[in-house]
């Protein structure tokens, strides 16, 4: 399993190097291309570090809950962790879609003051 994981991730990076060395597109139809592909790699991103998000907050959950019940005197403390943990997990997501708007914003403007 673990080689597997390890050879699609390979072979993602190797595929992805050839997507970032092409330059942007000049011709107007295909600018507008491109920019639909800056976008839909944005969302593709944004959906990606969404679901890693409530992976890593289910698991933090878990956690939580399997140490309250084995030691429930302990569940204040634990309850406090958990949520500064959440916060942490959470402003990750929350990075990401700032990434994607900053990367979107000048695509968008490009897109609708070409138009005619």
């Amino acid at each position: 399993m673990k080689g597997k994981v390890l050879f699609l991730t390979a072979l993602f990076l190797l595929a992805a190097t050839s997507a970032f060395a092409a330059g942007a597109p000049q011709a107007a139809s295909s600018l507008k291309e491109y920019y639909m592909l800056v976008a839909m790699g944005g969302a593709i991103g944004l959906g990606l570090a969404a679901g890693g998000g409530g992976i890593g907050q289910g698991h933090a959950v878990n956690g939580t809950v399997l140490g309250t019940a084995r030691n429930p005197s302990l569940s204040g403390k634990l309850l406090t962790v958990m949520m500064i943990g959440l916060a942490m997990i959470e402003s990750l997501v929350i990075y990401m879609l700032v990434i994607v708007l900053i990367i979107q914003k000048p695509n968008l403007n490009e897109v609708f003051s070409n138009q005619q």
